[in-house]
């Protein structure tokens, strides 16, 4: 067997890089050791899938590290009950995460070579509670709101309207990182009551850019935010 396939090498992924930074939430954690993160990436670099930082999966796009993709399932304080809305599949991770963790799972991705990969990888894996959409995420998905949490895996200049009101008036959280295309971006938590929507700054962090039409433009750069 590969020893990237061994769940030695998850255990070792949770004791390094997630309990010594701070992630405490049980079910955060056995949700992390139980996914196979590497089969969420390309087959050469999936002996590096349990490494400490982000890698490449083609579209310009990223896997995040491990340690983020804890810190932003922690923040959303998930019970099981929640109804899901995810902005950038990417790999699938993030959402076999999230299906670990809640009862439904809405991705969308406006890749759709992406969208199709991680559909594909989702399914094979048996999380039959996740739906993976082509599209521009940054107008959500209202047909399907309201939203208990919304998770946005990419940097938006500013928090997008349509999610913004596609959040739970009853205490929906959404989690995303605001900031400059490859500049400056911290980590945001939002939590909605009635229509008062109160937002936490958490953490530095430098994702890929939020693309579409309450996002950045693709391929243009701005100076700031």
């Amino acid at each position: 067997m590969d020893d990237y396939k061994h769940p030695a090498q998850r255990d070792r992924m949770i004791l390094e890089q997630l309990i010594t930074r701070g992630i405490d939430d049980p079910r955060v954690l056995n949700a992390m050791r139980h996914v196979p993160r590497h089969e969420f990436l390309p087959q050469r670099i999936r002996e590096v899938a349990y490494k400490d930082g982000a890698l490449p999966i083609g579209k310009k796009q990223t896997i995040s590290q491990p340690y983020i993709v804890a810190l932003m399932t922690q923040l959303l304080e998930l019970d099981g009950t929640e109804h899901v809305l995810e902005i950038g599949t990417g790999s699938g991770y993030q959402a076999a995460i999230l299906a670990e963790l809640a009862d439904s799972v809405i991705s969308i991705e406006r890749h759709p070579l992406l969208a199709a990969r991680s559909g594909d990888v989702l399914a094979r894996l048996g999380y039959e509670n996740v739906e993976v959409y082509i599209g521009d995420g940054t107008q959500g998905m209202p047909d399907m709101a309201p939203y208990d949490v919304i998770v946005v895996t990419a940097a938006a200049p500013a928090l997008p309207e349509p999610l913004r009101l596609q959040m739970s008036p009853d205490g929906g959280r959404m989690v995303l990182p605001i900031g400059a295309q490859g500049g400056q971006q911290y980590l945001q938590k939002i939590v909605r009551e009635g229509n008062s929507w109160n937002m936490e700054q958490i953490t530095g962090v430098r994702f890929v850019p939020l693309v579409g039409s309450h996002g950045f433009d693709d391929g243009e750069k701005p100076a700031s935010v």
